[in-house]
């Protein structure tokens, strides 16, 4: 190798180590500024987490899990929202029904509530029951409102209007009224005293239906538990239920206990239904109210008989009634039923159609007749008959009720 030659070779090499020399600066000089930016570039993160930590000091706070002051639990909220009262207010003629309610739609018991009605007062629930009937009224609109009681959270002001006349309509709040046996005394309430006309001739047996109509029974809590296959099989091929009664005594509505077990086995079983209520109106409005409560109780049920009302001594409240205001109460409960869809009748003996009712009144309606002799003597159109309260059939322990159908 010549002079020349060595000497491009040293400043290759040369020139070489000064490239990696600065690499390497350039790279660490880098690298030191990286390092120096990493606290400032991680700072606003630490400065969130501190803020983060401010926002929810409660969590480091010992009183704030203190086991003395402890979240509310379900039943606790359940409590508090009870607190919210709802009010349903409804008239009939020239008065005002006014109920209130929790927040589950319950009838708040035991508290006195006041209700103002503005323009006209206040009345208190005096026998705090939840509710409030007020009477007399002139027709028009009023403001109806609950004055502040204890921690209660007041609903605000509804307007009712109260009707001039009676209109034999549904009432859609009157679930509210309904009573179980649980709630009366039963004994006390539940008091029919059936006087119905009978001689030796009475028939007891289940009658062929051919050509006399078809065979049916009605029942109610007196027949207890019904095998509703066995009294199909045995040829029954329609039942007329009783759903419920007014208190012979207080007047209070009261449901039937063995109601919805009827009516659901009784239609399983593929037999005609319908229902019966013993009435103890002593007005019209109470008609109207009896016929509601037939109509809320067998709401989604499908009725193929129609829905009577069952008129006979109690011993109660209703039997000083004199032949005009029976005969209107009867026919208020079966305008009512008809006025929203049904089909209506009315239930009563020979001795009742003929000295307790004016029993052509209820030509239009279906009428059910009480005589137990083979040839009934009431000469008066009737489309049910019952000819005796001492039958058998299979699947009810007991004697029962039977009927000959001729619609």
């Amino acid at each position: 190798m010549d002079k020349k030659t060595r000497l491009n070779a040293l400043l290759a090499v040369s020139f070489a180590i000064l490239l990696i020399c600065l690499a390497v600066f350039f790279v660490n000089h880098l690298g030191k500024e990286k390092k120096q930016t990493l606290p400032q570039s991680s700072q606003a993160p630490a400065e969130e987490q501190i803020d983060e930590k401010k926002d929810k000091a409660f969590l480091y706070d010992s009183a704030f899990l203190d086991e003395e002051q402890p979240f509310m639990d379900e039943e606790e909220w359940e409590k508090a929202f009870d607190k919210n009262l709802f009010v349903s207010a409804s008239s009939v003629e020239r008065d005002l029904r006014v109920t209130i309610l929790d927040s589950s739609g319950h009838v708040v018991t035991g508290e006195s509530f006041f209700v103002k009605v503005n323009g006209v007062g206040e009345y208190k629930d005096l026998d705090a029951d939840g509710r409030i009937y007020i009477s007399g009224l002139r027709p028009g609109t009023y403001e109806v409102s609950v004055k502040e009681h204890g921690d209660y959270v007041l609903p605000p002001a509804m307007k009712v209007s109260v009707k001039d006349k009676i209109e034999y309509a549904r009432i859609e709040d009157i679930s509210y009224l309904i009573k179980t046996e649980d709630e009366i005394d039963a004994a006390s309430e539940d008091t029919r005293k059936r006087q119905v006309e009978s001689d030796a001739t009475e028939v007891t047996d289940t009658w062929s239906s051919e050509g006399m109509g078809a065979l049916g029974i009605d029942v109610s809590k007196w027949n207890k538990e019904i095998d509703w296959t066995a009294v199909k099989e045995d040829g029954v091929k329609f039942v007329i239920i009783r759903c419920g009664y007014r208190g012979s005594k207080t007047g209070a509505l009261v449901q039937d206990p063995y109601f919805i077990r009827n009516i659901e086995g009784a239609s399983a079983a593929g037999l005609q239904v319908g229902v019966y209520f013993f009435t103890q109106a002593i007005t019209e409005v109470e008609a109207v109210e009896e016929a509601s409560m037939v109509l809320s109780l067998t709401e989604g049920y499908e009725l193929s008989m129609p829905i009577f009302i069952d008129t006979e001594g109690s011993g109660g409240r209703a039997d000083s009634l004199n032949v005009t205001e029976r005969t209107a109460i009867c026919k208020a409960f079966c305008d009512t039923i008809e006025a929203s869809g049904g089909t209506a009748g009315i239930y009563a003996s020979r001795n009742w159609y003929q000295t307790k009712l004016n029993d052509t009144t209820f030509d239009t309606y279906v009428k059910w007749l009480a005589e137990y002799r083979k040839e009934p003597l009431y000469t008066g159109a009737y489309d049910i008959w019952q000819y005796t309260s001492s039958g058998s059939v299979n699947g009810i322990e007991g004697r029962v009720d039977l009927n000959l159908s001729y619609e």
